[in-house]
């Protein structure tokens, strides 16, 4: 998927054609105990859930949550720009990318745009140009005589500008009597192209959001076909993992009919960025939602704790990529904690709360994997360098709901080009099992019958 509209544009395409019903957040829920519904927010966040026959007030939540945005370069408002005989595009850096890695590669857009319809209306459309479209090259060395000994460091403002064309003289006689609003905004070259992919007038575009993305296609890879070459994998593995498990753990009408809890899953936006958006984790969407559902589904004789009981027996797996342990890097990963590729899911854990993994929350996890033979690995950053974060603990903090942050371990993460083994089926696995049973294996946990539970 080359950007997050996308990404939720292709959830809702497979959780419609799974059976759940679209929700609108300003109007009224309709909500039945065996119903299958989801909503979006800004077209780039997700909230779906499967409701129990059997659930009654105060049953807990078991949620999976994951993150639908990757570190990217986007189209700056003002986009247009005009150096020695090029047309370029003057972009934005989005999250915390490994920006040398989009040089010298073929590169496109995509994104959503607003269109002014025949009827003055306004309408969103998402767009993809396919084609190579965009390049940022390097400089030759021979300009550059001791870059391989000083490294390579772009000025991310002046040289990570796309080119886009040649300049001409002569233009078309519809881009000389374009009065569109975006005429000085964008160039009109591009502005053509994006108004023939959507069949209309450039006169109609008035708003575009796009981001840069790579052409080359995902593919599989290594001597045995075993790794996964990709952009985007943080992390879009994790978020189709998810969606796969809900759509999958109810794909029966009998699989809802034993149920007495609520299977959620939660995809977010902006998490590269910090998830302080309307469309992130950050927001209170995911909570509002959980006690929207509690309201709907209460009995008028229900009381204000039923929601925060709900709550506490609720659990949720925050899916996001791991690091594997760099071969020519070892150094980099704590001694006792450097997850590999093909060895298991990562589950991750830090005494600062950078993750939201605890002791119970992991054993339960582990639990899970291991009476459905799935090995797991232990990941801690080393305590000489910085740790990164999920939504882990925005989630557990904001909600009160108790997590688990897990993942795949992988290379080159936030390259342009990344790489992943195939623990993705290992994800594919777990997470349905987590939505239809750790409830079962926290009784045991509770009674001490841990080890004679089967799925």
């Amino acid at each position: 998927m080359c950007s997050f509209f996308f990404v939720i544009a292709e959830a809702k395409r497979q959780l419609i054609a799974a059976g759940f019903h679209l929700l609108k957040e300003n109007e009224k829920w309709d909500l039945q105990p065996g119903g299958r519904y989801f909503f979006t927010r800004n077209m780039s966040s997700l909230v779906a859930f499967a409701i129990g026959k059997k659930y009654s007030i105060g049953n807990g939540f078991h949620v999976i949550a994951a993150h639908t945005d990757s570190p990217c370069l986007k189209l700056k408002p003002k986009s247009a720009s005009t150096k020695s005989g090029y047309l370029m595009v003057n972009v934005q850096t989005y999250g915390g990318g490994l920006w040398h890695t989009w040089f010298d590669r073929d590169l496109s857009v995509a994104g959503r745009v607003i269109l002014r319809a025949d009827d003055g209306s306004f309408l969103h459309r998402l767009v993809k140009i396919t084609r190579p479209l965009l390049r940022v090259p390097t400089l030759a060395i021979h300009l550059n005589r001791t870059v391989n000994q000083d490294g390579f460091k772009p000025n991310l403002e002046t040289h990570l500008i796309p080119l886009l064309a040649t300049k001409t003289e002569n233009a078309t006689a519809d881009e000389k009597s374009n009065v569109s609003s975006s005429k000085d905004v964008h160039h009109q070259l591009l502005l053509k192209i994006l108004s023939d992919e959507l069949s209309c007038k450039i006169d109609d575009i008035v708003s575009v959001e796009l981001n840069i993305c790579d052409t080359q296609p995902s593919c599989l890879g290594g001597a045995n076909n075993e790794f996964i070459f990709s952009g985007r994998l943080d992390n879009l593995a994790s978020s189709f993992c998810g969606l796969r498990a809900l759509v999958d753990s109810c794909a029966l009408p009998e699989d809802l009919s034993n149920e007495n809890a609520i299977r959620m899953i939660a995809l977010f936006d902006n998490e590269e960025v910090g998830s302080d958006s309307c469309q992130g984790a950050g927001a209170p969407t995911m909570f509002e939602a959980m006690r929207r559902i509690t309201e709907c589904l209460s009995h008028p004789s229900a009381g204000e704790s039923d929601f925060a009981r709900a709550i506490r027996h609720s659990f949720l797996v925050s899916a996001d990529m791991a690091h594997g342990v760099h071969p020519n890097f070892v150094d980099k990963h704590e001694e006792h904690h450097r997850p590999e590729l093909q060895k298991g899911l990562v589950i991750k854990h830090n005494a600062n709360q950078r993750y939201a993994t605890s002791g119970v929350t992991s054993f339960l996890f582990k639990e899970v994997a291991r009476l459905n033979s799935l090995p797991t690995q232990d990941f801690v950053v080393r305590n000489d360098m910085g740790c990164g974060s999920t939504i882990g603990p925005i989630l557990a903090s904001g909600v009160g709901i108790r997590t688990v942050d897990c993942g795949i371990a992988q290379l080159s993460m936030h390259s342009v080009r990344e790489i992943c083994g195939y623990c993705i089926q290992a994800l594919q696995g777990i997470l349905p099992v987590i939505l239809k049973h750790r409830q079962e294996v926290e009784c045991g946990l509770v009674t001490g019958e841990v080890k004679t539970l089967a799925f």
